[in-house]
């Protein structure tokens, strides 16, 4: 086995913190994954795993090695692949995070097209209302809301997500419309914190050419977009939520929009992906796809 292929393995098993399941990913053997990890720290001269009976971890040695053959296996498939044009010639490893609403409404339904285009690439997608961290949890590149924090990453801006308030038709009857932010002290706001445990600044909205927040009483905290569209559905409360993630339901009117002078400030959607010196032709293809995708539901 080659250096090159032995860094592969390397890098599988490092993020997935697992011999077995880097084994079952790439078709090989365990016992054949073992042997080219402990080949590879042999000829290093250091360990670049520590193993115990119930995980694997990084060292420190291990960590930059890991960062280094990233940036290395990167520019071997740019060079592979500079001088092809066709479609087919995209290969490898796809490794993506996006919101959970976003994946499942509009990136996974038109999913196959993309890998029909690029029948060589393994793509991996995570969909989760966590912020990973891209270069730590090796990501090529990650779709994130709101305004990019990280001066370590690159953003390419995709549009903005229009927020809207609403709730469900069931709640507004039982609890009536609102017609005035006063009103609101009669009604009842579902709370999203990105962890349990944080405090909800409350109801967003414009006025006097800026966005303050309204403090409003409400049984439920969720910290999950698909639990937040979920708790509204049931009657729970209002929401403050993009409206692409909830216009199918208010096309069926099931949930329905209130305060349309009050809707809180909208928040730019981004990929973010690692500054690096050339980023692999599969991530370019991969974004501009992603960002022709949502061109049409995003505000510009």
């Amino acid at each position: 086995m080659n250096t090159l292929e032995a860094m592969q393995i390397f890098i599988r098993v490092a993020e997935h913190a697992s011999f077995t399941r880097a084994a079952e990913s790439l078709g090989l053997l365990k016992a054949t994954v073992s042997v080219a990890v402990r080949e590879l720290e042999n000829s290093l001269g250091t360990r670049l795993l520590h193993r115990t009976t119930r995980k694997v971890q990084m060292t420190l040695d291990g960590q930059v090695y890991y960062e280094r053959c990233k940036e290395l296996l990167s520019e071997v498939d740019n060079l592979q692949t500079m001088f092809q044009q066709s479609g087919e010639s995209l290969r490898g490893r796809l490794r993506v995070d996006m919101p959970s609403g976003i994946a499942r409404l509009y990136v996974i339904p038109h999913l196959p097209q993309f890998l029909q285009a690029h029948p060589q690439i393994e793509f991996e997608l995570s969909s989760t209302d966590r912020l990973v961290d891209p270069v730590q949890e090796g990501f090529d590149c990650v779709m994130r809301a709101g305004a990019p924090r990280d001066p370590q990453l690159i953003a390419r801006p995709l549009g903005r997500l229009i927020l809207i308030n609403c709730a469900s038709a069931d709640y507004l009857h039982r609890r009536g419309t609102p017609q005035t932010l006063a009103d609101l002290a009669e009604h009842d706001l579902i709370h999203y914190v990105s962890t349990l445990g944080g405090k909800s600044e409350g109801f967003e909205y414009p006025g006097s050419g800026e966005y303050r927040t309204l403090p409003m009483s409400g049984p439920v905290v969720v910290n999950n977009s698909d639990a937040y569209n979920a708790a509204c559905l049931a009657g729970l409360g209002l929401i403050q939520a993009p409206e692409i993630g909830v216009r199918e339901h208010l096309a069926r009117g099931v949930l329905v929009e209130v305060l349309p002078r009050y809707r809180p400030e909208p928040m730019s959607l981004s990929l973010l992906y690692a500054h690096r010196r050339n980023l692999p032709k599969r991530v370019r293809v991969f974004m501009d796809w992603v960002a022709e995708i949502l061109r049409p539901v995003l505000a510009h």
